[in-house]
């Protein structure tokens, strides 16, 4: 018995692309402002990393300044300010990393283990509301409460620990911890919010066959917890390190000082202080250009290191 063979119409592929879009045509209208807008504000003045690799006159504009290649680049290496910025930089970015990543898992661990709802809202509410507040607000307080007056100091004469006041904002080694310290604390409770969502995901049916099965509160976490949310700490690792070279403008220069100079002098005080005080553009337009192509390469390379070990990754 011969089968009569039934012919399908073809469809092409570029007719159910383009129905596909115009299924979707109110969300693309809908995205045009925001991509006008990306390409305005982001794209738009890329044009002007151009001064990188000149010596810019901003009256003869970018066009027709004088090309001078890698000199900046160079200049930079060679500049002993710069060397201490990038050290500066590196140390403070790196305790940032460890801590801004390990502070907000453990607080997302814990409270993920809170079962009165009403606690566990409070104290995520006041660990989120730091993440809102000015660093301006934030370096005035902290210097008030590690100044030579303030509660710390009086606290410690109180009970006999000191004879003297201790300085805190001019102790050039503690400067990094410090900063790490005070950007952990800013920004834990926000953080801890990817966490807390990942381990929303996780199926309740595994923690209950656990139980049954005789494991206790830190062995669920370590064996079904800590296993599920991975990829997704990974994910945050990858992206952090792509800030190895922004330790942040606004912790060194408002809570740096003559006393901390070595310590505190990052990369973003040392362009803004070559860049906007001295009118070396072209220079510090190089220095931002190395930092964004570092950061790529270190994105790169540790998604690379991630796919390769832990078979997780970005793409």
């Amino acid at each position: 018995m011969v089968r009569e063979q039934v012919k399908r119409p073809y469809r092409h592929k570029d007719s159910s692309l383009w129905t596909a879009l115009y299924k979707q045509r109110y969300l693309l209208l809908m995205s045009i402002p925001f991509l006008i807008w990306i390409f305005v504000f982001h794209f738009g003045p890329m044009y002007g990393w151009l001064m990188a690799f000149q010596n810019y006159n901003p009256n003869e504009g970018v066009l027709h300044s004088e090309w001078v290649g890698l000199r900046h680049f160079i200049s930079f290496f060679q500049n002993a300010e710069a060397i201490r910025a990038v050290r500066n930089t590196i140390a403070i970015s790196s305790l940032n990393i460890v801590a801004g990543n390990f502070v907000p898992l453990i607080l997302a661990l814990m409270l993920n283990e809170v079962h009165k709802t009403v606690f566990k809202r409070t104290i995520q509410t006041i660990s989120y509301l730091p993440h809102f507040v000015s660093y301006v607000v934030i370096a005035n307080l902290f210097l008030a409460i590690l100044g030579l007056q303030g509660p710390v100091n009086e606290l410690l004469m109180g009970l006999g620990l000191v004879k003297l006041p201790v300085k805190f904002w001019w102790n050039d080694r503690a400067f990094w911890y410090m900063i790490a310290g005070i950007n952990t604390w800013k920004e834990a409770g926000w953080g801890a919010i990817i966490y807390l969502a990942a381990i929303s995901g996780i199926n309740q049916e595994l923690y209950e066959a656990a139980t049954v099965d005789g494991c206790g509160r830190f062995k669920r976490i370590w064996y079904i917890t800590i296993p599920s949310i991975l990829p997704t700490v990974i994910v945050l690792w990858i992206l952090s390190l792509g800030d190895i070279f922004n330790a942040g403008f606004d912790a060194s220069y408002l809570l740096g000082n003559a006393a901390t100079r070595n310590s505190s002098d990052v990369i973003a005080t040392y362009v803004y202080r070559y860049g906007i005080n001295m009118g070396m553009y072209s220079f510090t337009t190089a220095i931002s250009l190395m930092q964004i192509c570092i950061g790529f390469i270190l994105i790169f390379l540790s998604n690379t290191l991630a796919r390769k070990f832990t078979d997780y990754s970005l793409w």
